[in-house]
């Protein structure tokens, strides 16, 4: 086990500065594998915002608007761009707790959402073309936790990544999505000593069970239905 993340002490008193920087120092990391992250922060397209509990209703109304205003102003076109959402806790050591969390922090998002499904993507997380949307916007979620077992997803505190889909379907478009890919997960065999056994590709199987980290067999099921 590798931890690429610095620790914060208690995360509940540590400072933004602290908890923002523990994550960039992670994605700084060399053996940190995800070379989109390591381009968003290199290229400073990373808006990251700290709130206190994930999944509560505070932390779900001003993550709702940070979100709509990076939806509304963010450029597809103009290079890889995250927001990244890091929560003071609860902090946790349980994979199936942060998973619970993380579904029922899109559940809220999307109650509160008054915007329709992106049509470029599935609303149903069973689909194999599914994708969050918030604010008309289709997002690729990615969670880390410090009780992920894979240790590029562990960090010092709960943390939400919304990638913009559109980015993916550019790079696709322009041949690079490949190469970048197999990069990526060469770089995390390295790392862990095995390849991530949940990444596919979007369109062979539902992004939903990756959303979360955690190892889950083709039962699972994912604890979200659209309303719309």
């Amino acid at each position: 086990m590798t931890d690429l993340a610095p620790a914060v002490g208690n995360p509940r008193a540590a400072s933004e500065a602290a908890l923002t920087g523990s994550l960039a120092a992670m994605v700084a990391h060399d053996s940190f594998p995800c070379l989109g992250a390591r381009s968003v922060f290199r290229q400073e397209n990373a808006t990251i915002r700290v709130y206190d509990q994930l999944a509560t209703d505070a932390a779900t109304d001003t993550l709702l608007a940070d979100l709509r205003t990076f939806a509304g102003s963010v450029d597809p076109a103009g290079g890889f761009a995250s927001f990244i959402a890091i929560f003071r806790g609860p902090v946790s050591r349980s994979e199936k707790d942060f998973e619970r969390l993380l579904w029922e922090q899109l559940r809220r998002l999307h109650a509160a959402d008054d915007s329709d499904w992106n049509d470029e993507v599935s609303d149903d997380p069973q689909n194999q073309h599914f994708a969050f949307s918030l604010a008309g916007t289709a997002f690729f979620v990615v969670g880390l936790h410090p009780g992920a077992s894979r240790d590029a997803r562990r960090t010092a505190t709960p943390t939400l990544v919304f990638n913009l889909h559109e980015q993916f379907e550019q790079l696709r478009a322009s041949g690079r999505f490949e190469r970048m890919r197999d990069t990526i997960r060469d770089r995390d065999e390295r790392l862990q000593g095995s390849v991530n056994p949940m990444v596919s590709d979007h369109g062979t199987g539902s992004e939903a069970r990756q959303y979360s980290g955690r190892a889950v067999d083709d039962s699972w099921l994912a604890p979200f239905e659209s309303a719309s």
